[in-house]
């Protein structure tokens, strides 16, 4: 999971990009990086770190052009201590090429053996995101055959990217002195959301590609659409937006997960508001806890702030039993869940929230979070509240079990790591010294986010086992595993 943009404006973008980042930065915190175009000319600036901290002053002023990009980092593959692992990735070749990409790419073994003996070309990294920039790269020399670069020249090289590449895949490319890319993976498996707005001085379109729709908004663009599954826009240096679908047989399977925890709840992806499937989680959630637990057996119910407030709120008021806030979140420490290794996550959460004793002193609470995946957050968590005087603790997550890797751009490689691979809820609530646990069904998930949508299904391989690209098999799972540990 990463947090891209890309603009087309008629004013320098470098601080419409840093603006974007800061609205993305719940995506990531890893690394950052923003290239924009001067003419042919690339400028780039790529640190470990948050946004706020990783450009000065001089770095912006560096960044000149009317075009650009931007990315906030969550590693997945590669190095989250390297900044040679940070993107935008660059190739020289053909005019010029940088490119961002949110997902992960599962043939990555297969494509550096091809990237080598066949295309050969050099990756310096172990990042996904370089082989999928020099895939591009390839396919785009391939069709140029000493033509002028046309919106269709590079649409055919998109369509023979998606026949190469397997996984997940939301990409912003700059390609110089021509305009900026964006295409999307024939499953739609990551968001990416298109928006513009018409400049009174130049009375000329300007363009954002994004992961969310609150950056479009934010930054005074009107939501236009989302990039379909397997579709490629280009957008030229004077504002004139092609559009081609690639794919020859696109499918839209958004990623659950995106709506349970990634995305913020002020955004809408793929028509789909993020803040009402967070509320109807809680809904459904609220009739499977009924059917658990004794609701005159609890005084409170409270969330883990922030993604899973809407849900609590639901849940309180389908139960009819006081909402209340018991624990204080320090803003100032990232997110727990994308934080890299299990130690540093341990650390974090007695940093990042405190219990207050008044809300908790001698009563029966239920507790509801976005979701439970290696428990070491949740176990903290309720040691807390018995340890702020909570008399019983009743844990209940908006999310079913998170039982198997998930390899489409979440760091959830290793089945080890996740609480629930090979564990009964009972065992579970044991583990974690809950009094009684309850889970969202697989079922009430799907209802929560895709009931009033044309949408038909989601990629939910986290919590089934069923892998949407269909070119995942447990010879790979295992290889991820063992890569991972490594």
């Amino acid at each position: 999971m990463c947090g891209i943009v890309g603009i087309v404006s008629s004013d320098d973008v470098n601080q419409q990009i840093y603006d974007s980042l800061l609205l993305l930065q719940h995506r990531g915190q890893d690394s950052t990086g923003i290239a924009t175009m001067e003419n042919t000319v690339f400028h780039i600036h790529k640190a470990k770190g948050q946004v706020n901290t990783a450009y000065r002053t001089r770095d912006m002023r560096n960044l000149i052009g009317k075009i650009g990009l931007g990315h906030v980092r969550y590693a997945t593959k590669g190095s989250a201590e390297s900044v040679e692992e940070a993107q935008p990735f660059y190739v020289n070749a053909p005019y010029g090429i940088v490119l961002i990409h949110n997902g992960n790419l599962t043939n990555t073994r297969v494509l550096e053996k091809q990237l080598f003996n066949i295309d050969k070309r050099h990756t310096n990294s172990s990042s996904d995101t370089e082989m999928l920039l020099n895939v591009f790269a390839t396919e785009l020399q391939e069709q140029i055959h000493n033509q002028e670069l046309e919106p269709d020249i590079i649409f055919s090289a998109v369509k023979s990217l998606h026949k190469r590449i397997q996984g997940s895949y939301a990409s912003i490319a700059l390609i110089s002195g021509h305009g900026l890319l964006a295409f999307r993976d024939p499953f739609g498996i990551r968001p990416l959301v298109i928006g513009k707005r018409f400049s009174l001085t130049t009375k000329k379109e300007e363009w954002m590609v994004a992961s969310e729709s609150l950056v479009l908004e934010n930054n005074d663009y009107q939501v236009v659409r989302d990039v379909d599954p397997g579709e490629a826009v280009f957008i030229n240096l004077n504002g004139e937006f092609f559009s081609k679908q690639c794919s020859e047989n696109p499918m839209l399977f958004p990623c659950s997960f995106e709506y349970v925890y990634l995305a913020r709840p002020d955004s809408i992806m793929n028509g789909i508001s993020v803040y009402k499937a967070r509320l109807k989680m809680g809904d459904y959630l609220a009739e499977t806890i009924k059917q658990t637990i004794n609701s005159g057996d609890v005084d409170v119910v409270m969330p883990i702030p922030d993604s899973s407030r809407p849900a609590a709120m639901q849940v309180a008021r389908q139960l009819g039993i006081e909402y209340r806030e018991g624990f204080f979140k320090n803003r100032y420490v990232g997110r727990t869940f994308i934080m890299p290794g299990q130690q540093k996550r341990k650390k974090s959460v007695r940093q990042k929230l405190n219990a207050m004793s008044a809300e908790f002193k001698n009563k029966n609470v239920l507790i509801v979070d976005d979701s439970i995946v290696r428990g070491t957050t949740s176990k903290e968590i309720v040691q807390m509240a018995k340890d702020a005087g909570a008399n019983k603790v009743f844990f209940t997550s908006a999310a079913p079990p998170v039982r198997f890797p998930h390899v489409y751009g979440i760091n959830m490689p290793n089945r080890d790591e996740l609480i629930a691979h090979d564990r009964t809820i009972a065992e579970i609530a044991d583990h974690l010294s809950i009094d009684n646990l309850v889970y969202q069904s697989v079922e009430s998930l799907r209802k929560s986010i895709i009931s009033d949508s044309p949408i038909q299904d989601l990629e939910m391989s986290c919590f089934t086992g069923s892998y949407v690209t269909g070119t995942v098999n447990q010879e790979y799972l295992n290889w991820v595993e063992n890569e991972y540990k490594s």
